[in-house]
């Protein structure tokens, strides 16, 4: 185990010096005040704001609390978590990048880099499988996930679902391995990486401990991973699959899809 951790660890160093040298930094960032650096964060410091405090759950119960006995209410408030994260991880970022004139594709939005490095995020899925297969047993994952306990109700259930779960993933990668990390490359370099997993952490604070203490880890991979590529596709693979894996094994337990019934009852 020693000599695996020594091993990552050198790998990891390697990956970083690499980024830094293929960094070129701007004349006027890198230990000075940077008009970019300073965009690109109070940028994200409003769009996570405004998730919080409008594109959340309470919110939605608060203003559509006339329409609590709707059927399909609380897949509705989904759709609306998910639709405020596409604002939030994509609009907002992309609005402040045109007025700013910033090349929206620079922000490692090319296929190019993901398909050379297909292989690397498939061996990824493959390791984080077994982890998952045995959080799936605890009562913590049963208890969390999914989080539309109505999802085995219908197939319009399900598939209502995972189209909003996983669009907001493909949202949440454009924000954070696209708009923050590239924003604050020539600036900060591979630091950047480390800058971008701490809001990363931070929006996992409502699940189970694990789940965001392993989102660590996952936001130095993935961010090391969309430097090194010039692409966050890979990154959006792997929550995406994640995701759909987790849902199924939570499913496993519940009653029959189209049975009329849900999660926990």
């Amino acid at each position: 185990m020693s000599w695996l951790l020594a091993r990552l660890r050198a790998v990891s160093i390697e990956q970083w010096r690499a980024i830094d040298r293929e960094t070129v930094r701007a004349p006027d960032e890198g230990g000075r005040t940077s008009w970019r650096v300073a965009m690109v964060l109070i940028v994200a410091a409003i769009s996570l704001t405004i998730q919080e405090y409008v594109g959340d759950r309470r919110s939605y119960d608060i203003w559509f609390a006339d329409y609590v006995n709707d059927e399909y209410y609380e897949l509705l408030a989904y759709v609306w978590w998910s639709g405020w994260r596409v604002f939030g991880y994509v609009v907002i970022p992309l609005l402040a990048l045109v007025i700013c004139r910033e090349r929206v594709r620079d922000y490692n939005l090319s296929f190019a880099g993901f398909f050379r490095h297909l292989w690397i995020y498939v061996a990824l899925y493959a390791c984080v499988l077994p982890v998952v297969i045995i959080a799936s047993q605890t009562d913590a994952f049963r208890g969390t996930y999914p989080f539309y306990r109505m999802a085995n109700r219908s197939g319009t259930d399900l598939w209502l679902w995972e189209v909003a779960y996983g669009v907001q993933f493909i949202a949440l990668e454009v924000f954070f391995r696209g708009f923050l990390l590239h924003g604050l490359r020539r600036a900060l370099g591979a630091n950047a990486i480390f800058v971008m997993v701490v809001p990363y952490c931070m929006i996992h604070f409502q699940k189970p401990m694990p789940e965001t203490f392993g989102a660590i880890g996952a936001g130095l991979i993935l961010g090391t991973l969309a430097l090194r590529t010039r692409s966050i596709w890979g990154g959006v693979l792997i929550h995406v699959g994640v995701a759909m894996t987790m849902d199924v094994l939570a499913l496993r337990g519940c009653p029959p899809i189209g049975s009329g019934s849900f999660c926990g009852v």
